[in-house]
C-alpha cells in the first residue's frame, strides 16, 4: 500500500541549489520535472560527506537496467537528516516503479531517512515488508523510536528482534539504555545490563558508558560508580555521564572531584558542571566556571546547550549586565538563532526585570519557530511583573497560532490574573482549562485560584474551592490562603490553614511567623511568645529577609540591619536622613510588620534598616540618575519598604524595581506598577 501511494505521487517541484550536484545529477538520470515555482519554502543544502565515494558514480549507476539495489542504499544515505524527505520518497517511487522491494541492508538505510525527516510511519512500513530482517534493520527502528521518545515501541521493537532469533550487539544496547534512561525505566535497564553480561558487552566502551549513563539518569548512582571503577577503557562521555549524575542529586563536591581528574575535557563536561551548578542553586559557580571555559586555556567553545545552561545562573541572580553580556557572546558566535537559546533569553530577561528586553526578543523568534515553550515563557514574564492583561492577550494570540496550551500555560495565566486582580477572567480560564483546552486542572492550578479569591478577600469562596478539589490540598494552596487571611485579618480561617501547613511543612518556620504576626497584631501577646517558644524547642529559626543589587557587574549582599558591607557608614548615614526628606511629601511609616511589643521610635528604627532599604540606599549611592535600580529579596516585601520605595523613586527621580519572592514592583514616579495589589 505504501509503495502504491508512493507510485502514485506526482513529481514534486523542487529548486536545487549549486552545492547540491549529486542529486542535480540523479534528477537528470531519472528524467524528474522539477519547477521551482511550485516550490514555497528553501531547501537545505546537502553536501556530500568527505570520504564518501563520488556520489557522482554512485548516482551514475541508477542508470543501470536494472539498477542495483546498493546504489538506492547510497542515495538514501546521502538524503538521511537533511530534511529531503520529499525527494526521498519520489527515489522510493522510482523503485516501486521498477518493481524493486528492499532487502534488510536498503531497508535500514529508508528507515534512517524517513525517520530523521520525521516519517515514523513510512519507516515503520518498510520494516514490515522486509521478509528476512536482520540485527541491521532492527537496530535501524530501534533507534528511529528513540530518536522520537518513544521508549515503549524501542523495547518492543527489540523483543521482537529476539522473536526472529536476532542478538543484540554494540549499537543494539546503547539505544535501548538510552531509552530507558529518558523513561527512569530502571527496572528495564537492569534487565538490558543482564543481557549485555551474557554476549559479553558490558565491557565495550560504548555499553558501558550507556549503562552509566543509564543509572546516572534513573539516580542509582552508587551502580554508575561501580560501573565507571570497572571499566578499563573510559572515554568522555563516561565521565560525563558520572558528573551528570552527581550534580542531578546534589552531590556537588563529588561532581567537582571528578571534573577536576579529567584530563580530556569537552565541551559537554563543562556544560554538565555548569548546568548542575545553576539547577543547584549555585549562580556565583556557574557563572564564574562559564568565565573559566572562555579561557584560551580551556580549549571549547560554548554551544547551545551551555548557553541555554548558563542564562538560568543570570536569572537567579539577577545579573542583568551578565546576561547580556552572554546574549551578546551567543550572537558573535551564531547561536542568538538557536530556538532553545532564544526561549532561554526571554526568560532570563524576565527574571531579571528588563520585560522590554525580553519582549524583543520574544518578538525576534519567527512565528513559525514559536513552540509552547517559547509561549509560555512570555506569559509567565507578563505574570511575574503584574501584567495579567498582557498574559491574557498573548495566551489569546498563542490560541490564534494554534499552539496547545498545556500545566505551564495554565499557571502562568491563572497567576497573572491573580496579581492583577483580574478575578473573573482568572475563575473563566480556570472553568474552560479542561472543557475547551483539554488540560487537567492540577494543585498549582488550584492553589493559583485559591490565591486569586484570597487576594480580592473572597475568603470563604477560596475555603469552599479547597473543600471541593479532587485532589488533596498541598501546602501551596494552604499558604495562598494563608497570606490571604493575613491580607485580610481574618484570623479564625488562618488558623485553620496555619493549622494544615503545620502537618504539611512541620519545619517550616515561616508558617508558624505568619500566625505569630497576625497575633501580635491582633495584640495577642501569650499566643506570640508560645509560639516564638514553640519554634526555639524545635531549633527552627525565622528565615532572615536579605536583598542584593548588582552594580558594575559585582552583586551586593544586604541582610536586615546589616553592618559588614564596606560603605555602611555612607549608607546609614543616607537612611538616617531620608525619613525626613520622604515624610515631607507625604510618608508615613508603617509599622506594623515590627510586631515587638516596643515603642513606635524603635519600631520606626528597625523599618529602616531592612534589607532592602539598605540595597536601594547603596544604590542611589554608587549609580547615575539615569540607571535603573535593581533588587531582589528573598521574602515578600514589607508594607512600609514597598511604601518607602514610592516616595524614593519619587524625590530622588529614579526608576526601581524589586523583585520579591512573589513577583517585580516596578517604581516610577512615586507608583508602583502593582497598584498597592500584591
Amino acid at each position: 500500500m505504501l509503495h502504491s501511494r508512493l507510485a502514485q505521487q506526482p513529481n514534486i517541484p523542487f529548486t536545487i541549489p549549486k552545492s547540491q550536484q549529486t542529486l542535480s545529477h540523479f534528477i537528470q538520470l531519472h528524467s524528474l520535472s522539477f519547477d521551482r515555482h511550485h516550490f514555497d519554502a528553501p531547501l537545505p543544502k546537502c553536501q556530500l560527506p568527505p570520504g564518501r565515494l563520488s556520489a557522482v558514480s554512485t548516482l551514475r549507476s541508477l542508470a543501470q537496467d536494472p539498477p542495483q539495489l546498493s546504489s538506492y542504499a547510497a542515495i538514501f544515505q546521502l538524503l538521511t537528516g537533511q530534511n529531503l524527505i520529499r525527494l526521498g520518497r519520489q527515489v522510493h517511487a522510482r523503485m516501486s516503479l521498477r518493481a524493486l522491494d528492499p532487502d534488510a541492508f536498503l531497508g535500514a538505510k529508508m528507515i534512517a531517512m524517513y525517520a530523521s525527516s520525521g516519517d515514523l510511519a513510512s519507516a515503520v512500513a518498510i520494516f514490515r515488508r522486509v521478509k528476512y530482517p536482520s540485527v541491521l534493520l532492527c537496530n535501524s527502528l530501534i533507534r528511529a523510536y528513540t530518536w522520537h521518545r518513544l521508549p515503549k515501541k524501542t523495547i518492543g521493537v527489540y523483543f521482537r528482534m529476539r522473536d526472529l532469533g536476532l542478538e543484540g550487539d554494540h549499537f543494539t544496547y546503547p539505544f535501548l539504555l538510552k531509552c530507558c534512561a529518558d523513561s527512569s525505566n530502571v527496572r528495564m535497564g537492569r534487565y538490558v545490563h543482564g543481557l549485555s553480561l551474557r554476549n559479553g558487552l558490558e565491557v565495550d566502551m560504548y555499553v558501558g558508558t550507556s549503562l552509566i549513563n543509564m543509572y546516572a539518569k534513573c539516580g542509582e548512582i552508587d551502580d554508575a560508580r561501580k560501573l565507571f571503577d570497572v571499566m578499563t577503557v573510559r572515554d568522555s562521555s563516561s565521565w560525563n555521564a558520572l558528573i551528570a549524575g552527581y550534580m542531578k542529586i546534589g552531590e556537588i563536591r563529588l561532581a567537582e572531584d571528578l571534573f577536576g581528574k579529567m584530563v580530556n575535557r569537552n565541551i559537554v563536561s563543562w556544560t554538565a558542571m555548569i548546568s548542575g551548578y545553576t539547577q543547584n542553586g549555585l549562580a556565583r559557580q556557574a557563572l564564574v566556571l562559564f568565565d573559566k571555559m572562555l579561557d584560551d586555556d580551556s580549549g571549547v567553545k560554548p554551544n547551545w546547550v551551555t548557553i541555554m545552561s548558563v542564562l538560568p545562573a543570570c536569572a537567579h541572580s539577577a545579573a542583568l549586565e551578565r546576561g547580556r553580556q552572554i546574549h551578546e557572546l551567543a550572537s558573535m558566535i551564531g547561536l542568538e538563532c538557536d530556538i532553545s537559546v532564544q526561549n532561554a533569553l526571554v526568560a532570563m530577561y524576565a527574571r531579571c526585570g528588563s520585560l522590554i528586553d525580553a519582549r524583543q526578543c520574544f518578538d525576534r523568534i519567527p512565528q513559525h519557530k514559536k513552540d509552547l515553550v517559547a509561549w509560555n515563557s512570555m506569559i509567565s514574564a507578563y505574570a511575574s511583573h503584574g501584567r495579567g492583561l498582557e498574559s491574557v492577550y498573548t495566551f489569546e494570540e498563542m490560541i490564534r497560532a494554534g499552539i496547545q496550551p498545556d500545566t505551564i500555560t495554565f499557571t502562568g495565566l491563572l497567576s497573572g490574573c491573580s496579581h492583577s486582580g483580574l478575578v473573573d477572567l482568572g475563575i473563566k480560564y480556570f472553568h474552560r482549562m479542561k472543557t475547551i483546552y483539554h488540560v487537567e486542572p492540577e494543585a498549582q492550578h488550584c492553589a493559583c485560584v485559591v490565591d486569586l479569591l484570597g487576594r480580592a478577600g473572597r475568603l470563604v469562596e477560596a475555603k469552599e474551592l479547597i473543600d471541593q478539589m479532587p485532589m488533596q490540598a498541598g501546602a501551596s494552596t494552604w499558604g495562598a490562603l494563608l497570606a490571604a487571611c493575613r491580607k485580610h485579618r481574618n484570623l479564625e480561617l488562618a488558623k485553620v490553614a496555619a493549622k494544615k501547613l503545620f502537618i504539611l511543612e512541620p519545619y517550616s518556620s515561616a508558617n508558624y511567623v505568619h500566625l505569630s504576626n497576625m497575633y501580635a497584631e491582633a495584640g495577642m501577646w501569650k499566643e506570640v511568645s508560645h509560639l516564638r517558644a514553640f519554634l526555639k524547642d524545635r531549633g527552627m529559626r525565622k528565615t532572615p529577609g536579605c536583598s542584593w543589587i548588582e552594580v558594575n557587574g559585582k552583586s551586593h549582599l544586604f541582610l536586615g540591619g546589616d553592618t559588614s558591607h564596606s560603605q555602611t557608614r555612607e549608607i546609614y548615614m543616607f537612611l538616617e536622613a531620608l525619613p525626613e526628606k520622604i515624610k515631607q511629601a507625604g510618608y508615613v511609616p508603617d509599622t506594623s510588620p515590627v510586631l515587638h511589643d516596643v515603642s513606635e521610635e524603635e519600631k520606626e528604627q528597625n523599618l529602616t534598616t531592612h534589607s532592602e532599604k539598605l540595597a536601594i540606599a547603596f544604590g542611589l549611592l554608587n549609580t547615575s540618575p539615569s540607571v535603573v535600580i535593581r533588587v531582589t529579596k528573598n521574602l515578600r516585601i514589607c508594607v512600609d519598604c514597598h511604601t518607602a520605595t514610592k516616595f524614593i523613586s519619587k524625590i530622588f527621580g529614579r526608576e526601581i524595581i524589586v523583585r520579591d519572592v512573589n513577583r517585580f514592583h516596578h517604581f516610577i514616579d512615586g507608583s508602583c506598577s502593582c497598584g498597592d495589589y500584591w
